[in-house]
């Protein structure tokens, strides 16, 4: 299975999130690896839930792990967040602890295995379920969890 690096704090959160994704989110602190990494949102942008912008920041932490910082050849696409899990949690500051799933395939992987399509679908020698089989096998499948202080917007 790959491991992924954490993304380094060495600039504020807010920064890297304007330069990658032109979007400028109200966030604080760290990536949300740890609850001593928590990320803290600010403020809510006008019209997003609390769960919305965290799904986004979730997504767009894991599209800088698993592909921006990579190398070509190690890059990977079809970047599928989801949520599976999430506590709340009142300590002196309000927290919540997400666990999301994350799906993922190596785009020369999923490059292939869409040409590979292309060319057999409709053919009477493709056999459809094997490809579905292969994509379903290249599919890298992890765990990641998200630590967000909300105690500002609360």
């Amino acid at each position: 299975m790959s491991t992924f690096k954490q993304i380094p704090s060495d600039e504020p959160v807010r920064e890297v999130i304007k330069a990658a994704f032109d979007t400028d989110l109200s966030l604080e602190g760290g990536w949300g690896y740890t609850q001593e990494s928590v990320t803290i949102i600010t403020s809510l942008p006008q019209a997003v839930p609390l769960e919305q912008l965290e799904h986004m920041f979730a997504s767009m932490r894991a599209y800088l792990e698993m592909h921006m910082t990579l190398p070509k050849s190690e890059r990977y696409g079809s970047i599928n967040v989801n949520e599976i899990e999430r506590h709340t949690i009142q300590e002196e500051n309000h927290y919540h602890r997400v666990i999301y799933e994350i799906t993922a395939m190596n785009e020369e992987t999923y490059a292939a295995l869409i040409e590979e399509y292309k060319e057999g679908y409709g053919k009477e020698n493709f056999d459809i379920e094997a490809h579905f089989q292969k994509r379903k096998e290249a599919t890298l499948k992890r765990r990641v969890t998200h630590w967000f202080d909300i105690s500002n917007i609360a």
